[in-house]
């Protein structure tokens, strides 16, 4: 559930990004109204939602093209009957993270490095989320674990950068990152900070002014890596988000996960990464997908994969082509693929 701040007089909080998000659309029944969809479409979805609820605001259902049941945005977001259909190979827990857990809301995968849960809440339920199953309340993630969790960071004197993850990171308030933001610099080990988020796609009013000052302020090295899947999902709002994080020095990089439907075509994937390149966002990683519970209709082959990533090579600069990587778990890194 996200948590609004209360104010002295009693009233909600409600700045543009958590009013967009306290006005998210969590009915079926409603998205496929408001798209113009075949109704039958929301009793499939219903059926889906049960397992992993429905959850897309108002900012990226405007980017949705109405009556078009096979939108690559709508895609990532309404639920399928497909979901509730049990795959061979397609886990709860598909990367062990819950054998990663080295305490409340920390996990620790890779050398040098480790990642806080900082929230079970998102701006978005993607449909191929490789958390939608993850024991947020038994893990205690969230602030409540933040003490316990940067005890264990400031004893580990090998750990050198903290990324920031959920959930998603951004539906914390400013205050709230800020805390933490300082808390985290206070430990003399650490030299960066990454930020992990949907937030400046879903609803780009997330990137405020204080939230600028906080990316940039502290004595950690801070970067944002923004999740984007699609060229569509990049209007006018999030090119201004985007340049809004880079012009403040912050610097931005791109990731995506190879989805069926979505993005499977070279011209797709070279059009999104000639978007994020000329936004100055860096792409970075093209995720197989994981294979979690609810998700398999979305899986696109590897060797699929290795020849997009070898087209995108054939028309991109170097620096604009993605890395294509695997998690696997218990591996010492993500595995290259491409």
């Amino acid at each position: 559930m996200v948590r609004f701040a209360v104010m002295a007089n009693g009233t909600f909080d409600t700045t543009p990004w958590q009013s967009a998000l306290n006005e998210a659309i969590r009915d079926p029944a409603e998205l496929c109204r408001l798209l113009g969809l075949d109704p039958a479409l929301a009793l499939d979805a219903e059926q889906a939602a049960e397992g992993f609820s429905l959850l897309v605001p108002r900012p990226y259902l405007a980017r949705i093209r109405p009556g078009d049941p096979t939108d690559p945005l709508l895609l990532q977001v309404l639920p399928r009957a497909t979901e509730t259909i049990a795959t061979a190979g397609y886990r709860t827990d598909p990367l062990g993270e819950v054998d990663a857990l080295r305490g409340p809301g920390l996990l620790r995968k890779y050398q040098g490095r480790t990642l806080m849960v900082t929230s079970g809440a998102c701006a978005v339920h993607c449909r191929f989320c490789f958390r939608r199953h993850f024991p947020y309340r038994e893990t205690s993630s969230g602030g409540s674990a933040f003490p316990s969790a940067l005890q264990e960071i400031a004893a580990d004197r090998s750990i050198r950068e903290v990324v920031l993850s959920g959930g998603d990171p951004l539906i914390l308030s400013d205050r709230e990152l800020a805390e933490l933001a300082e808390k985290l610099a206070q430990i003399p080990h650490l030299r960066r900070l990454r930020v992990h988020s949907r937030m400046p796609v879903m609803i780009p009013q997330r990137v405020t002014d204080e939230l600028l000052s906080l990316l940039r302020g502290g004595r950690l090295s801070t970067m944002v890596v923004v999740h984007v899947n699609h060229p569509a999902e990049i209007d006018a709002a999030v090119t201004t988000a985007f340049g809004r994080l880079i012009d403040a020095g912050v610097p931005v990089l791109g990731q995506s996960v190879l989805l069926r439907g979505v993005n499977d075509r070279a011209d797709v994937l070279d059009a999104l990464c000639q978007r994020l390149i000329d936004l100055r966002v860096i792409p970075y990683y093209l995720h197989q997908l994981d294979a979690v519970a609810g998700a398999a209709h979305f899986e696109v082959p590897v060797a699929a994969g290795v020849a997009l990533i070898e087209e995108l090579r054939a028309r991109l600069p170097g620096y604009g082509v993605p890395r294509y990587v695997r998690e696997t778990p218990g591996g010492a890194s993500k595995e290259p693929l491409a």
